[in-house]
């Protein structure tokens, strides 16, 4: 299935290439507000990280562009429980492939599936490291608003994602990630 929808995902990137009236290649860093919700996880906090990746802005007419992205991201959570300090980390690889729709100059609002492949699963305690069994794959909705200055190639972006499905691979365990991120970029025009 991962195959299939990558695969998919990058046919369809290059057709709407070979159409696209304007294309604009970026890269974009910010901070992440994550935790998990689900009724497995009432206790646990929040974290909050960062992330790094690029991206490309596919004009399809004046008002609507496809925009995929590339993005390392650190999510996580945080909790305290019988004494035990604990910060769960769960690195991922998302894949973002946003419709993007222009409603004033320079300002956007997006949405879209967000593909996410996790890298890291533990949780740091005082009383060392541990594995946590993250589910290799998940699929997660986001939407956002982008605001490029004119004429300039930076721009901002606030976006929120939560995941389709719990990211552990224990079926008891219901918990799945949420994420708020702002983001500063440069588009390379």
């Amino acid at each position: 299935m991962k195959k299939y929808v990558c695969i998919m995902t990058l046919v369809l990137l290059a057709t709407l290439t070979v159409n696209a009236q304007e294309t604009k290649f970026g890269a974009k860093a910010g901070v992440n507000f994550s935790g998990l919700y689900g009724d497995s996880v009432r206790s646990l906090d929040g974290q909050t990280d960062f992330h790094i990746g690029g991206l490309a802005n596919i004009g399809l007419n004046s008002w609507l562009a496809l925009q995929p992205e590339l993005v390392y991201s650190r999510q996580g959570y945080t909790y305290n429980l019988f004494g035990v300090e604990a910060t769960g980390n769960l690195d991922y690889i998302n894949v973002p492939v946003l419709v993007d729709f222009t409603v004033a100059k320079g300002l956007s609002l997006h949405g879209g599936p967000q593909f996410g492949f996790n890298l890291v699963g533990e949780e740091d305690t005082n009383a060392g490291t541990i594995d946590v069994e993250a589910k290799s794959f998940i699929v997660s909705n986001a939407i956002g608003a982008q605001y490029q200055l004119p004429d300039l190639g930076l721009f901002f972006q606030l976006r929120y994602a939560s995941d389709f499905i719990s990211v552990f691979e224990d079926n008891d365990i219901e918990a799945a990630n949420s994420v708020f991120s702002v983001s500063v970029g440069w588009f390379f025009e």
